[in-house]
């Protein structure tokens, strides 16, 4: 009887399910889920080195950033959306966003002519090898590896820089209602999370 207990013992821890460990969470790999601007040049500047397309991968970085697009948005700009002459963009939002126009500066109208005579035959700014849109799966590998390669001490993801734009925004003192239509948010409760925690609200708290 020992025997067949034994047996049915092993057998059992035979078949036993193993549970895959968790993933860290967020707040686990990073204190925040936001770039200072400093960081988003440092990104930036990396991904000028790295990769086979640096210009379209720091051009991709710096429009998600100025422009608080989410990576479907980014991957799915058009150049008739673009109006260089005018130095405009057409932003489409998903999620119900609002869309809006936003100016174009300098530094991104430089990068996008660069990247008009770079890919001339695509109808979109983001493309791949083979001359499709980028997918969200090699927006994440670019910002990922930007991050690594600038020396930044957590790793990164895409909608970092989204926050890391309403938060810009936020700390300039512009207009909460203003930065809601710039990242298209319906709900204003969105857009609150950055003026809510935008330092220059205790500015005065203590004077030394």
């Amino acid at each position: 009887m020992q025997e067949s207990g034994d047996m049915t013992a092993a057998s059992q821890a035979s078949f036993s399910v193993k549970i895959p460990p968790k993933k860290p969470t967020n707040a686990a790999r990073r204190s925040r889920e936001y770039l200072t601007p400093h960081e988003v040049e440092q990104v930036i500047a990396a991904a000028r080195k790295v990769g086979r397309h640096p210009r379209r991968d720091a051009a991709l970085i710096l429009l998600m950033y100025r422009h608080g697009l989410r990576v479907a948005e980014a991957v799915s700009l058009r150049w008739e959306a673009v109006d260089l002459q005018a130095g405009c963009l057409h932003v489409h939002r998903i999620k119900h966003g609002h869309p809006a126009v936003h100016p174009l500066r300098g530094p991104e109208l430089r990068a996008l002519r660069q990247m008009h005579r770079s890919y001339p035959d695509t109808p979109y700014l983001f493309v791949s090898e083979r001359g499709g849109p980028l997918t969200a799966r090699a927006v994440r590998h670019i910002v990922l590896r930007a991050g690594e390669v600038a020396g930044l001490t957590f790793p990164i993801h895409p909608h970092m820089l989204r926050h890391a734009c309403g938060f810009y925004l936020a700390n300039k003192g512009i207009d909460t209602r203003a930065i809601q239509q710039y990242l298209g948010h319906c709900n204003i409760q969105h857009t609150v999370q950055y003026t809510a925690l935008t330092p220059q609200r205790f500015t005065d708290f203590w004077r030394d």
